[in-house]
Order: structure tokens, then C-alpha cells, then sequence
């Protein structure tokens, strides 16, 4: 595996734990800046509505850029809303810094694994992309706690002082360890790029990643309330739980990574099933607490876990250029969006087990989005040995 892959692993690290580390802080930052915590919410609402909305924008005014400088420029882009943020002086301050780093994360995303996709070998593309991953699985496995820790000990704004420090090594290590490329292809064309979006199946492949996060989060999403509540758990265990749930999500991306390039409609298909099967359990026995914890641990397996089979499918389908992963990432977004805030109107109608039984009816849903492409997985291979000469 290219060292590259291991040094935009930390890039990725160090942009998930900004877009978390709000979440960990919620009563600090709203005493800080003197608000109410449903207004520190919206602070994360707006990173995940950047990154959906702003990032393919950031990505195509550096299409035309090497695939290097382009990663630099999107920190230089990152640190400053992160700056911004630290020392923030307002809230309206606080709200541009937050949608200033969740535009350029979203764009570092694209261009990062569009990147692996040619350090790779074609035949190992999908572990090397389960690779980069794991530093979104890292960030919220021990970014999310750490940065916690950071701000309850020496304020919230040290949390993002952290954060900085984080991402300023990670550029460096870009510096260094990344090799300089040439542009992709046919020099980063806008409507060469645009041209794989006329394709269906890929609009196919983009809609199974939104049902996927989308059934995940919704979950994911109210955990807390749920383990606490429903499951009986004492509120200083849930850290420890959710530590689990995040330790599942490593191992299960490590898994999904090696069998993506070679079985990727199979493991989406296995993985959406697995999950159905999961968050169906956990809706009937919630207040059971071995067996919540089990449904639990089977949701982080078998959930955000997807990415890499996501991530072959999708540029299999389209290709492995910066714009496309980057949308990719936006419709991810999207279904974060999607479960975080269903599963909130879910549980206004219908009480604590409503968003688990919402993210049963979206993994049943992204089963039939994967279903016709079956018969049509086994031209996979050609496809990407096809994208290979293109992104070479």
C-alpha cells in the first residue's frame, strides 16, 4: 500500500474530528458564546450543509490544479475556518468558520480519494480507499472523545487550537509523503467532469450511499437517549459504549475494504441486509440490554462501514476523478442529514424507537436500489481497469 494513502488517511482524520468536535461541546461552546445549545446545533447543521452544497463548488475551482497543490490549497482553506473558529468573537463569526471548514473538508474528500485511486493498483483500489477511510472511522473513534477531553479541560476553544495543530501536520506530512502527479486524464475538463453524471447508474449508486448513511444515522443519531432510556444504561457508560460502536466501525471498514474490489455489489447488498436486520432488532428489543448492545455493535459492522464498496461502486459507475467523489461525498451528506433529522421528527411522533424503525425502512429501500445491479457486477473488473487508463 502507498505510504501516500496512510498520510491522506491523517488529513481525513484531522477534518472529521472539526466536524464532531462541536457535537462533544455543545454546553461549553453555547456558555461561550452566549447562545442556546439548539444553537450550537445548527453549527453542525451547516458544517454538513456546506460540505453537501459547497464542496462540489470548492472541487471544481481546482479541477485544473495537480492533485498536490489542490490538497494544499484545501488546507490552507480548512485552517482558516478553523482559525476562524477558535477565535471566534460571535456566533455569526462561529457559523462562517464552521461552513468554511465543512466546504473545504468535503472538497479534501474528493480530491483525497480520488487521489488513492491512482496511487492504487486498480486491483487494490477499494482497500486502499478503506485505508483513507479509517481516518473518518479514527476521528469519530478517538478524535471525537480526545478533542472532548481537550475542551472540557482547558476550554472549547482549545479543542480547536488542537484541531489545528492536527491539520498542520497533516499538511506537512501531504508535503512530504504525497507525490507529485500530473493533472488526471484530459487536465481536470468541468465538462468532462460533468459528462459521467448523465449516466444512470451512477445516479443509482448515489442514491444507495444516501440510504445507507441515511438508515446509520438515525440511529447513530440518538444513541445516547436510546441506550440511557430504552436500554436502561447509566449515562457514564454510554461513553464506553459508544467507544465500542466506534472500535465496530474500524474493524468492520478493515473487512468491507478487502472485499470491495472484487465483491462490492455483494457486500452492499449483504451490508444493507445485515443492517436491516440490526436496526430491526434493536427497534424490538431496545429494552433488552445485551441484546441492544448486540443490535448496536451489528449496525457499526455493518454500516458507515459500507464506504469503501460504496466509494468502488460509485466510481465504477461514474469515475474516479476529484468531482465525482466529491458529490459522492455530499449525497453521504445527505444522508446524514437525512437520519440525523428523521430520526428527530420520528421521535416527536412516535417516541425513542421510531428512528430505529425509520433506518430499517431505509435500509429496505437501499436493498432495492442495489438489486438490478446484480446481474451486472460481474463487469465490474473490465470497468475498472477501464478507469485505470483514465485516471493514469
Amino acid at each position: 500500500m502507498p505510504r501516500a494513502v496512510y498520510v491522506l488517511a491523517m488529513g481525513i482524520f484531522a477534518m472529521v474530528t472539526s466536524e464532531f468536535v462541536v457535537a462533544g461541546l455543545m454546553p461549553q461552546v453555547a456558555a461561550g458564546l452566549a447562545v442556546t445549545v439548539p444553537q450550537v446545533g445548527y453549527l453542525i447543521t451547516a458544517f454538513a450543509v456546506a460540505m453537501a452544497l459547497g464542496g462540489p463548488v470548492l472541487t471544481a475551482l481546482v479541477l485544473r490544479m495537480r492533485p498536490k497543490p489542490a490538497l494544499m490549497v484545501l488546507f490552507a482553506v480548512f485552517l482558516a475556518g478553523n482559525l476562524m473558529a477558535a477565535t471566534a468573537s460571535g456566533y455569526a463569526v462561529m457559523m462562517i468558520a464552521r461552513v468554511v471548514t465543512g466546504v473545504a473538508s468535503a472538497a479534501f474528500f474528493g480530491v483525497a480519494i480520488s487521489l488513492c485511486a491512482r496511487l492504487a493498483r486498480p486491483e487494490v483500489r477499494g482497500r486502499a480507499v478503506a485505508v483513507a477511510m479509517n481516518g473518518l472511522m479514527l476521528g469519530t473513534l478517538l478524535g471525537l472523545p480526545l478533542s472532548t477531553v481537550v475542551g472540557e479541560r482547558h476550554g472549547w476553544r482549545a479543542a480547536f487550537w488542537a484541531i489545528t495543530a492536527l491539520a498542520v501536520l497533516a499538511a506537512l506530512c501531504t508535503a512530504v509523503g504525497v507525490p507529485r502527479l500530473e493533472r488526471a486524464g484530459d487536465g481536470g475538463d468541468f465538462r468532462a467532469e460533468l459528462g459521467a453524471f448523465t449516466r444512470p447508474r451512477l445516479w443509482l449508486a448515489l442514491a444507495t450511499s444516501t440510504l445507507i448513511i441515511g438508515a446509520t444515522f438515525s440511529a447513530f443519531s440518538y444513541l445516547a437517549p436510546i441506550l440511557t432510556e430504552l436500554s436502561g444504561f447509566a449515562t457514564g457508560t454510554v461513553p464506553l459504549l459508544l467507544i465500542a460502536y466506534g472500535a465496530a466501525t474500524v474493524v468492520g471498514n478493515t473487512v468491507v475494504g478487502r472485499l470491495a474490489d472484487r465483491h462490492a455489489i455483494a457486500v452492499l447488498l449483504a451490508g444493507l441486509v445485515l443492517n436491516l436486520g440490526f436496526l430491526t432488532a434493536f427497534a424490538l428489543l431496545a429494552h433488552l440490554s445485551v441484546l441492544a448492545v448486540v443490535a448496536m455493535l451489528g449496525i457499526g459492522l455493518v454500516g458507515v462501514t459500507m464506504n469503501p464498496a460504496m466509494i468502488t461502486r460509485v466510481q465504477r459507475a461514474g469515475n474516479a476523478r476529484p468531482l465525482v467523489n466529491t458529490v459522492h461525498s455530499s449525497f453521504i451528506t445527505l444522508g446524514v442529514i437525512i437520519g440525523s433529522w428523521g430520526g428527530g421528527v420520528a421521535i416527536g411522533a412516535h417516541g425513542l424507537r421510531a428512528p430505529l424503525w425509520l433506518g430499517a425502512a431505509l435500509a429496505a429501500v437501499g436493498i432495492l436500489t442495489v438489486v438490478p445491479e446484480l446481474r451486472m457486477s460481474r463487469r465490474a473488473p473490465v470497468v475498472v481497469a477501464e478507469e485505470a487508463a483514465v485516471c493514469t
